[in-house]
């Protein structure tokens, strides 16, 4: 089933571009994928935007255990890691700074803390 709406949290044509490549390929053995990944992204990005269950996804999207089970499959995999990762690197290259940062810092605060336990006997 095609997506029919398009919402606010659907990838544009550049973001699909951007993204397209660095998904898993399709399995070389077994049955060939039959749903879209660019609706899949569209339906997770739906849900985190929207804040709906699973179940909830509208019916224009692929079937909400489709796209369950590509999310948990893909973070079992690490492909949201690697995502951001190399989007994070392309949005520094585009600013003009190195791909990776050259400092980090750590801020800290410390905070007293109060006695704790029973109270002093005297």
């Amino acid at each position: 089933m095609g997506q029919l709406k398009t919402y606010s949290s659907d990838l544009t044509d550049a973001e699909w571009q951007r993204i397209e490549p660095l998904l898993p390929l399709d399995k070389p053995v077994g049955r060939l994928r039959e749903v879209v990944l660019r609706e899949v992204l569209n339906a997770i990005f739906y849900r985190v935007e929207n804040g709906v269950k699973w179940r909830n996804l509208p019916a224009d999207f692929p079937a909400w255990q489709t796209v369950y089970g590509y999310f948990r499959l893909w973070v079992r995999l690490g492909i949201w890691e690697s995502l951001n990762q190399a989007l994070v690197k392309e949005v520094r290259r585009s600013a003009g700074r190195a791909e990776a940062p050259s400092l980090g810092i750590i801020d800290s605060q410390s905070v007293r803390l109060g006695e704790k336990g029973a109270r002093r006997s005297a």
